[in-house]
């Protein structure tokens, strides 16, 4: 009898086709930041103080905590240690290094490779001479270290089209542009095209600022939006890709497109009536919360699911040095 009320229970729960946007989640950069603490505290010990959030997601900071990771917002936080001290994913002014180095400290650097190649970029135009666009979110902790790579005035930061078409440049043959690794492919294309017709000589990346997991998750919620009712992007408030991902989803044909940082976040009822539903994740968020919100669904629905596949990611970056070694004995 308990069987026959369990399967009519079943068939009574409204049915849901859940798209599953791959690739999504963690990128390389995360994944190699997220380990470099992981190794620290298993090589090291605890406690391992991290300079800001290592990611932009509460559960990954919350774990690492849990672990030994101590998270200050200043290096002064930190009392003298020989404990590592380890820079966040997205990149530190070179004061901060500077710093770091004035008291001693062992310092393992987590900043993606990518985010580490903007710099560079910067570097090498303000080397040559040239005014220096940044295309980004004012106060971002990226935009925030990109800039301070160089010296005050030296990177002017554009946030929109308007203010693109509004620069006036000390030297139009002597300009060049980069832009922050998380941005939406279609903002950027428009103020980076009015950039370029206004200033026809303007110096740009050899290869793609905007980072290839940045595109490929963008891309895939392009796939699946115009095929739900519905989409929910698991990242959180602060993480500008996940941020992007939720504003891709509307642009692309689905307008109830929202962020949620946890399956008790999700507004359940928005969903009354759907039959679809899109799932993806950002770049800094963990494959257990998409997990807990697909579980989350199927206790409210009968749900089926579909993996919607645009593209394969084998892209690894390697940890540091110093994790990659062990002392011998």
């Amino acid at each position: 009898m308990s069987v026959l009320n369990h399967n009519q229970k079943v068939s009574l729960r409204p049915q849901l086709k859940i798209l599953l946007a791959a690739p999504r989640g963690f990128c390389a950069g995360v994944d190699r930041a997220i380990q470099i603490v992981e190794q620290a505290l298993e090589k090291f010990g605890a406690p391992v103080y991290v300079r800001h959030e290592i990611v932009h997601n509460r559960y990954v900071v919350e774990s690492l905590k849990a672990k030994g990771a101590i998270f200050v917002k200043e290096l002064d936080e930190i009392p003298e240690t020989s404990q590592p001290v380890i820079f966040s994913a997205h990149g530190v002014a070179k004061t901060i290094p500077a710093a770091a180095k004035s008291r001693n400290m062992f310092v393992l650097d987590a900043t993606c490779p990518l985010v580490s190649k903007v710099h560079m970029e910067a570097q090498r135009h303000f080397e040559q001479g040239r005014d220096i666009i940044l295309v980004g979110h004012r106060g971002h902790p990226e935009v925030v270290g990109t800039m301070g790579q160089l010296p005050d005035g030296a990177i002017h930061l554009i946030e929109t089209a308007d203010e693109a078409r509004s620069y006036t440049p000390r030297d139009d043959n002597k300009l060049a542009f980069v832009t922050q690794t998380t941005l939406s492919l279609d903002d950027t294309a428009e103020i980076v095209a009015v950039l370029k017709s206004r200033f026809p000589g303007i110096a740009s990346p050899v290869k793609e600022d905007i980072c290839y997991a940045t595109t490929n998750r963008q891309n895939a919620v392009k796939a699946i939006a115009s095929k739900v009712d519905g989409l929910v992007v698991v990242g959180g408030p602060k993480s500008s890709n996940s941020l992007r991902l939720v504003e891709v989803g509307e642009r692309a044909g689905c307008a109830l497109s929202i962020l949620v940082e946890r399956a008790v976040d999700i507004p359940w009822a928005k969903f009354d009536g759907l039959q679809s539903v899109g799932i993806t994740a950002g770049a800094s968020a963990p494959e257990i919360i998409v997990e807990e919100v697909v579980e989350a669904f199927r206790q409210r629905f009968d749900v089926t699911i579909d993996v919607v596949t645009t593209v394969e990611e084998r892209v690894v970056f390697n940890v540091p040095r110093e994790l990659r070694h062990r002392p011998s004995a």
